[in-house]
């Protein structure tokens, strides 16, 4: 594995409909149920000492987690890790993104839905402040938190007309927008087949608009690295790019490198499995570093995760998620 996906928190200040539904009661992990910071280091070491290369903070929302500055700066100073990044939904970054970046943070993601205030803040669950998440970018590019991107989830008949003022936005920061189909991650989001907007159909609408002379060429770009989950292309006049995530139209199961580990110490192979290694137990019981080494490595070994390559071969993606086992809430373990 080369990615490790760390969730710091499983609260959040938003409900957004495709992970925390607004209208639905949850309990969160207490303090003594998550890992500590000197838990999430070690456990972290391990993973590098195995060959992972990046890490990406998640939550929940991760700024939630008190002091996670400190946090930040001890896994900045791990050998061998070239990517430290943060995805948020940016309603707090104003405030902390000079002492995320002097911490050792590289990069951060946000998610921002749309750039009409009123529907950003119904997507959010009523509880989005678009003002401060655009202010939120603007302090982490600022403050150096760069490449930063935008993660935006299309939901038809929601937010399916929003994306030209995204791409315009991105355009505005020379930033880059990733458009991430909609999809059943968690058990809670009541997901259709039929409220997806495909990425081809997506592209097709902005090379339309390009053809009208509304919008510069797009210009395709190869992988950047083994394992990259984003088709991306961008602008022919070097300002802003866009990206593609297609896991219903497009699954990518067979080059997947990411590891997901929960705040409570869970880690899962897959953001669709049901359940995880108990690391937490392990960690608490006194294993030795080489115990948890064999434990994640052993997991890594016989994953055999490919829910979106089997929904996808079905064909009838309704049929798919209906008989699906139990999966892990997303806002468990980050996007």
């Amino acid at each position: 594995m080369l990615d490790l996906r760390i969730s710091v928190i499983d609260a959040c200040n938003y409900r957004c409909g495709y992970c925390m539904p607004a209208d639905q009661e949850y309990r969160f992990f207490r303090p003594d149920e998550r890992l500590s910071f000197d838990e999430l280091v070690r456990l972290a070491r391990i993973f590098g000492e195995a060959g992972t290369l990046a890490i990406r903070i998640t939550g929940g929302e991760p700024l939630l987690r008190k002091d996670l500055p400190q946090l930040l700066e001890r896994l900045a100073a791990l050998p061998g890790l070239r990517d430290l990044a943060l995805t948020t939904n940016g309603e707090l970054l104003a405030e902390h993104a000079s002492e995320l970046k002097a911490a050792g943070l590289q990069r951060v993601t946000v998610s921002l839905d749309s750039m009409d205030p009123a529907r950003f803040r119904e997507l959010s669950g009523g509880r989005g402040d678009l003002r401060r998440v655009l202010a939120g970018i603007d302090a982490a590019l600022a403050a150096g938190l760069r490449p930063l991107k935008i993660n935006t989830v299309i939901q038809k008949g929601r937010n399916d007309r929003d994306w030209p003022a995204l791409l315009d936005f991105a355009r505005e920061r020379d930033i880059a927008v990733r458009f991430i189909e909609y999809m059943d991650a968690g058990n809670r989001n009541g997901w259709r087949p039929e409220q997806v907007v495909t990425s081809a159909h997506l592209l097709e609408e902005m090379l339309q608009r390009q053809r009208a002379g509304e919008g510069p060429e797009l210009v395709a770009e190869p992988h950047a690295q083994f394992g990259e989950t984003a088709r991306r292309y961008r602008f022919a006049d070097g300002r802003g790019g866009v990206g593609f995530i297609s896991s219903v139209s497009s699954p990518f199961c067979g080059g997947c490198t990411r590891a997901r580990l929960s705040a409570d110490g869970r880690l899962y192979t897959c953001l669709f499995s049901g359940d995880g290694l108990d690391l937490r137990a392990a960690l608490r019981s006194g294993a030795a570093d080489a115990h948890l080494s064999a434990l994640i490595a052993q997991v890594w070994a016989r994953r055999s995760d490919r829910y979106s390559e089997e929904r996808f071969l079905s064909r009838n993606a309704a049929t798919a998620s209906q008989g699906a086992k139990e999966k892990v809430e997303m806002f468990r373990i980050g996007g």
